[in-house]
């Protein structure tokens, strides 16, 4: 094209064009500038306007959520009445801004064939393990107990000791049992098949309460994974320490973690909600709230709504988990 623009110059242009084999409607469609047309102009009728965007990352940059997942600032917003748009919508936003890290592609293991284990509410089916927290030099560990709810998340009981003990692990089990109000045949609780878990002890209590055992299959780690899931949890936390100076030091930090981990966590395998709303029933009070919200975000764009108006995340109605009864 520049050749035959150049040669129009000497010739008429339909000559050039006929000498280089290009057509009259390209020779001067290319020669035509294009009109400026504003960002504004060319963003789309469904578009967030700039307000709203710097609103989206005047939120996420806050001191309270700067260190928030766009889906758990969604659900906290939604909690308090307010939309600003919905999680992808943050992540579009964000990734914009450049401020959206790869994710990492994790392995994503296939359901069970057979659930074993099956809670439709909370106090019915609970998990329990041990984790070492490191202290003050080498070859120095603290025990830490935690009793999980598997359906509401909820931490229902933790200890930290000096050592692993079968006494210890019936004891806390037994405060746990009776500060939860579980009546015989009520619950079931599984765990791994580490020796304090196996331990004659804990068998008899529970057997004396009503509470139905079960452990995990040889060899196989991942048949706990909600205690796992916890572990991680906490020790995934930017404020989690390498080594602890003393076990008071452990327990102070266990203290403040499961403050935390039961009424501000919003677990994403409930429905971003916290583990406390969940296990005392707040759950179906919470998703009315949330929905009241997005029927009002939607009635004032319904544009922005391509899939129609949209509804929270509900709290699973079942929650199971493969393991072999004992």
């Amino acid at each position: 094209m520049a050749a035959a623009k150049t040669l129009a110059r000497v010739i008429s242009a339909t000559k050039a064009c006929e000498a280089m084999g290009v057509t009259r409607s390209s020779y001067y469609r290319q020669g035509k500038p294009k009109p400026f047309c504003p960002p504004s102009e060319r963003s789309h009728h469904r578009a967030l306007s700039a307000d709203e965007r710097r609103a989206i990352l005047d939120v996420c940059h806050s001191p309270r959520f700067v260190d928030a997942a766009p889906a758990s600032i969604v659900a906290t917003l939604l909690d308090e009445e307010t939309y600003l748009g919905s999680e992808r919508t943050f992540y579009r936003v964000l990734g914009t801004a450049g401020e959206v890290r790869e994710r990492r592609n994790l392995l994503t293991h296939p359901p069970y064939v057979k659930p074993e284990l099956l809670a439709t509410a909370p106090n019915e089916l609970w998990s329990w393990d041990i984790t070492k927290l490191k202290g003050p030099a080498r070859w120095i560990y603290y025990q830490l107990y935690w009793i999980l709810d598997v359906f509401s998340r909820y931490a229902v009981g933790w200890m930290v000791a000096h050592r692993e003990s079968a006494v210890l692990a019936e004891r806390l089990i037994a405060e746990t049992i009776t500060k939860q109000g579980i009546v015989p045949g009520q619950l079931t609780i599984h765990a791994d098949r580490g020796p304090s878990m196996r331990s004659r002890p804990v068998a008899y209590l529970l057997a004396e309460l009503g509470v139905t055992k079960s452990h995990s299959r040889p060899h196989t780690s991942n048949d706990n994974p909600y205690s796992e899931a916890g572990f991680k949890t906490m020790k995934y936390r930017p404020d989690f320490p390498e080594r602890f100076g003393s076990i008071y030091d452990a327990r102070a930090f266990c203290q403040d973690f499961f403050a935390w981990y039961n009424t501000e966590h919003r677990h994403s395998g409930i429905a971003m909600m916290t583990p406390e709303q969940v296990h005392y029933g707040e759950a179906p009070i919470i998703y009315e709230r949330r929905a009241k919200v997005l029927a009002e975000a939607y009635a004032q764009h319904p544009e922005r709504f391509v899939a129609g108006q949209p509804s929270p995340r509900r709290v699973p109605e079942a929650v199971w988990t493969l393991a072999l009864a004992s």
